[in-house]
């Protein structure tokens, strides 16, 4: 039986946020292609004479071109979809209804579950089992214990044992599952600056104004115009693509596979409307 393997890094922005938190991240490859990707992406920072981590909390007024520069080319692997990107998030307006301690202190592991399990429509990606899918998860961030990471990889595991991937040839294994650091992978880094510009935009950040100042920071305008490029480069996949609703599948969920960006607006099953995180018009 034939064997396929994808990696799958996994990142998430800041937890709360005024109108939008939990941001979830995470960008697919084939394995196979990780180093000749991470390579391209290593001599564009080169090139542009960056040597450190990029990441959205770095973007300054000076950096602001060389940001542009390097999503362009990051883009260019998402559209022809070498890499797949999905960002999960929640909209404060629905409140969850009826959290359990456990609920409370297991959200990582939740949050994640959900991400992996659905995000990338990997059920979908092997029609009639034909192959063997193995998933290696890197995770940016992963619990501080050994008796919390140990059930981390267990919870991860059993989606492979769910009713939803039975005969879906798709697993994850325990020893795929793993923390890596950021400041070593590009693709990560990458995925980091799509993460946070989707926070700063939909919790309107780009207004933002230092306290007692007419106008908005540098820094602010720098980033308002990175994350302009972003949404750019996503419509230029998607035309009229909305960040703050659930991506479509006119093809039916195949899409959920197939295509290369999307987002997911996370709604708990029990919730109530919480009229004072609306975002205002």
């Amino acid at each position: 039986m034939p064997k396929r393997h994808y990696t799958i890094y996994c990142d998430e922005s800041s937890k709360k946020g005024p109108y939008f938190s939990n941001f979830y991240g995470s960008a697919l490859i084939q394995s196979a292609d990780r180093q000749a990707i991470e390579k391209i992406l290593r001599e564009k920072k080169e090139e542009l004479n960056i040597f450190g981590e990029m990441k959205w909390t770095k973007v300054t007024k000076e950096y602001q071109e060389k940001y542009v520069e390097f999503v362009r080319l990051f883009f260019d692997f998402v559209a022809s979809g070498r890499i797949k990107i999905r960002i999960m998030f929640t909209q404060n307006y629905h409140r969850p209804k009826n959290l359990t301690e456990e609920h409370r202190e297991n959200e990582y592991y939740l949050l994640y579950y959900q991400v992996l399990k659905h995000a990338f429509g990997l059920r979908h990606c092997n029609p009639n089992g034909i192959d063997r899918v193995f998933i290696t998860t890197l995770l940016d961030d992963m619990p501080d214990n050994k008796e919390k990471i140990e059930r981390f990889r267990n919870y991860i595991c059993s989606i492979s044992q769910t009713s939803a991937f039975s005969g879906c040839g798709v697993f994850f294994p325990k020893d795929q599952i793993a923390h890596v650091n950021s400041h070593e992978h590009d693709i990560l880094q990458g995925l980091d600056i799509i993460l946070g510009s989707m926070y700063f935009r939909l919790n309107d950040l780009h207004k933002a104004k230092p306290d007692g100042a007419k106008r908005r920071g540098k820094r602010t305008l720098a980033k308002e115009a990175v994350y302009k490029e972003i949404n750019r480069l996503i419509r230029g996949i998607y035309p009229n693509f909305n960040i703050g609703a659930n991506t479509g599948t006119p093809n039916g969920y195949i899409d959920r596979w197939e295509q290369p960006y999307r987002h997911w607006r996370f709604v708990p099953k029990e919730f109530e409307i919480d009229e004072d995180a609306v975002k205002p018009r």
